[in-house]
């Protein structure tokens, strides 16, 4: 029944939140200023994990292929490692890592403007709170995410090709000829519609956490976690669906 009564609350609140902006001018001012706190802000954090991981996905590859009873051919480490981090790492990894930096942050910043008694405030004044808070950050996250995993893609990439070339594990030229081969169009399809999605319930469930709490800080610090959780798991029961209906 508590799943039930929250379901409820958070489509709700969405009806409040995809209402037109009552000023125009200060929503698009609000939504570039989040587009900088919850996307640039995430740039380093996912270069950084992504140039490691890419490098530790391509050595798997190679240990996989090399090490195979039938040779597989070097360019193929390329290949996976680019399918790999095209169709889960990215955009799936990379969302659950910012579910813990970006959804933190928006349900305990919207829950502490809750707590002291600021949306209260702007309620008064006769202004959407939840349009005016939530939206710019759908928007923000919906539009910068997919940003976010063409960097992800990228610079994992690049770590596995300089960790071949580093460690003299397969030859640059043929981890290059696989990151070549042709992947269909679908593939990519299936990657941004996800990431959107994601995005989506990223900026959506820790806002809803946020803007619900009740009590002090001490309710701000254990809504951030509940809606770092619950984001999480309605993330990897998202892929699921979403891998089924578009791969299959």
């Amino acid at each position: 029944m508590k799943l039930i009564e929250n379901l409820g609350s958070y489509f709700m609140l969405m009806a409040k939140v995809f209402s037109k902006p009552q000023k125009i001018g200060v929503f698009w001012k609000l939504t570039i200023r989040e587009i900088y706190d919850l996307g640039v802000n995430s740039l380093g954090i996912v270069t950084f994990i992504s140039t490691f991981m890419g490098a530790v996905v391509a050595i798997q590859m190679a240990q996989n292929f090399q090490g195979a009873a039938i040779p597989v051919p070097d360019a193929y480490i390329g290949y996976a490692t680019k399918v790999v981090l095209v169709l889960e790492f990215a955009p799936t990894i990379m969302s659950l890592i910012l579910v813990g930096k970006v959804g933190s942050y928006i349900a305990s910043s919207i829950g502490t403007m809750r707590v002291t008694e600021q949306i209260d405030a702007l309620d008064v004044m006769g202004i959407n709170s939840a349009n005016f808070l939530i939206l710019p950050k759908i928007i923000a996250c919906v539009f910068f995410n997919p940003l976010l995993v063409m960097v992800s893609i990228g610079f994992g990439l690049l770590g596995g090709y300089y960790i071949g070339v580093f460690s003299n594990l397969w030859s640059a030229a043929d981890f290059i000829t696989g990151l070549q081969m042709n992947m269909a169009t679908k593939l990519f399809v299936y990657t941004f519609v996800k990431t959107m999605v994601f995005a989506f319930v990223i900026a959506t469930i820790p806002a809803y956490y946020g803007y619900k709490v009740k009590g002090g800080s001490l309710e701000v610090g254990r809504s951030a976690t509940t809606a770092v959780v619950w984001t999480s798991v309605t993330i990897i029961v998202i892929n699921l669906i979403l891998t089924q209906t578009i791969l299959s």
